[in-house]
């Protein structure tokens, strides 16, 4: 149950980690960014936090194909970047390697 407790809380970082990426490009205002360095704050807080269960090479890889697969995404949807058949095959692809780093680890914990 904590094991999956901790794959929730990669996703939460990763969540945080597209929020803090677009608000680099994005933030134009004092609130915009003190948002932003909140988001970093909590970001590497819950990646950390589910680096002392998780094997951290196969965290850190989840976290960073998750928060690139979002904020290309996020770019395509919520900013009008072109979306071009490459750059979805290769997000495919990452999402398959992402998927398949948490298949590969381990059910033991590593605490």
């Amino acid at each position: 149950m904590k094991r999956n407790l901790d794959w929730a809380k990669i996703f939460g970082a990763a969540f945080f980690e597209v929020v803090w990426v677009i608000g680099l490009k994005h933030a134009s205002t004092a609130w915009e960014w003190i948002g932003t360095c909140m988001a970093i704050l909590i970001s590497f807080y819950v990646i950390i936090s589910a680096g002392k269960r998780l094997p951290v090479g196969t965290v850190y890889s989840v976290f960073v194909g998750l928060g690139t697969v979002g904020t290309i995404l996020s770019e395509v949807i919520f900013f009008g970047e072109p979306v071009k058949p490459i750059k979805l095959i290769l997000v495919v692809i990452l999402c398959i390697g992402v998927a398949g780093l948490k298949w590969a680890t381990p059910e033991k914990s590593t605490n």
